[in-house]
C-alpha cells in the first residue's frame, strides 16, 4: 500500500516542491493550508502529473483549538508529516506593533508547535511515523535584522528538540531542517545572497529525503551554514552586540 504524506502549508512555494517529490515516489498526499481554492489547483495539477491520490484540507494554523477536529478529518493517521509554514514578518513592524510580532510569532512557534505535538502523540500510540520542521538558521542566534522571527524558529528549533527526545523511542522520527535563505515569492522583494540561498526544490528533496529514513536529524539544507552559524555562535556577546548581522 502507498505510504501517505501530510503537508502543512501546502500551497506555499517549499510545500508545493515537497508534494511533488513525495507525489513522484508514489505516496498518497494530503495537503493543508489557509487558501482552499490554491490546495485544490495544487490537488488537482499533482494528481495529473502523478496520478496519486491527493486530498485537501482547510487549515489556520493560529486556531490552535481547531487542530483536533483536522486531524480528525484526515482520512488516515499520515505516515509522515511535515511543517512548512512560515511567516518572515517585517522587524520594523514586528518592532513598534505588539500584535504583529505576536502574528510572526505564532505563525512560527506556537501554531506548528501545537499541531506537530498532536501529531506526534498519535503517531507515538500506533509506534511509527515522522514528524519533519521547518525552522531556520535564524533561531541559532538572535540577530537585530530579524529578532523576532528568529526568537519564534528559536523555540520551534528546541520544541522538535525535545518532541525529538520524548518520541524517539515510540518509533516516531522528529526532524529539524534549516535552510537558510529560500527563493520563494515570500522572499521576492529581498536580495538574497546566492552561495547561502536554496532553491524550494532543495528544501522539498531534503524533506523528502528525511521522511525516507536518509541524513541527520537535524540538518541545513547547504551544509556552508554549518561553519557559517559556528562562527557566529562563538563570536563573544560584547563584540556581537556591536555587529549589524
Amino acid at each position: 500500500m502507498s505510504q501517505t504524506a501530510l503537508i502543512l502549508g501546502a500551497s506555499s512555494d517549499i510545500g508545493r516542491a515537497a508534494a511533488l517529490r513525495f507525489a513522484a515516489a508514489g505516496w498518497t498526499l494530503q495537503l493543508a493550508g489557509r487558501d482552499e481554492q490554491a490546495l485544490a489547483r495544487e490537488a488537482a495539477d499533482i494528481t495529473a502529473r502523478h496520478q496519486v491520490a491527493v486530498t485537501a484540507h482547510p487549515l489556520d494554523i493560529l486556531s490552535a483549538p481547531n487542530f483536533k477536529a483536522f486531524l480528525t478529518s484526515l482520512p488516515n493517521l499520515p505516515d509522515a508529516a511535515a511543517c512548512v509554514i512560515g511567516l518572515l514578518g517585517d522587524v520594523a513592524l514586528s518592532a513598534a506593533d505588539p500584535q504583529d510580532a505576536s502574528k510572526v510569532m505564532r505563525s512560527n512557534y506556537e501554531g506548528p508547535a501545537l499541531l506537530l505535538g498532536e501529531l506526534g502523540e498519535q503517531m507515538r500510540e500506533r509506534g511509527s511515523g515522522t514528524l519533519i520542521g521547518i525552522s531556520s538558521v535564524a533561531g541559532d542566534r538572535g540577530r537585530g535584522s530579524n529578532y523576532v522571527y528568529g526568537s519564534a524558529k528559536a523555540g520551534f528549533t528546541a520544541f522538535l528538540s525535545g518532541l525529538r527526545n520524548r518520541l524517539a523511542k515510540h518509533g516516531v522520527r522528529v526532524v529539524t531542517i534549516k535552510p537558510g535563505f529560500v527563493r520563494t515569492k515570500m522572499t521576492a522583494s529581498l536580495k538574497l545572497p546566492p552561495l547561502v540561498t536554496a532553491e524550494a526544490d532543495e528544501v522539498g528533496k531534503a524533506i523528502f529525503e528525511a521522511a525516507t529514513g536518509q541524513g541527520a536529524d537535524s540538518r541545513y539544507v547547504r551544509r556552508i551554514w554549518w561553519p557559517i552559524m559556528t562562527i557566529i555562535k562563538a563570536i563573544p556577546e560584547p563584540i556581537f552586540k556591536k555587529l549589524s548581522l
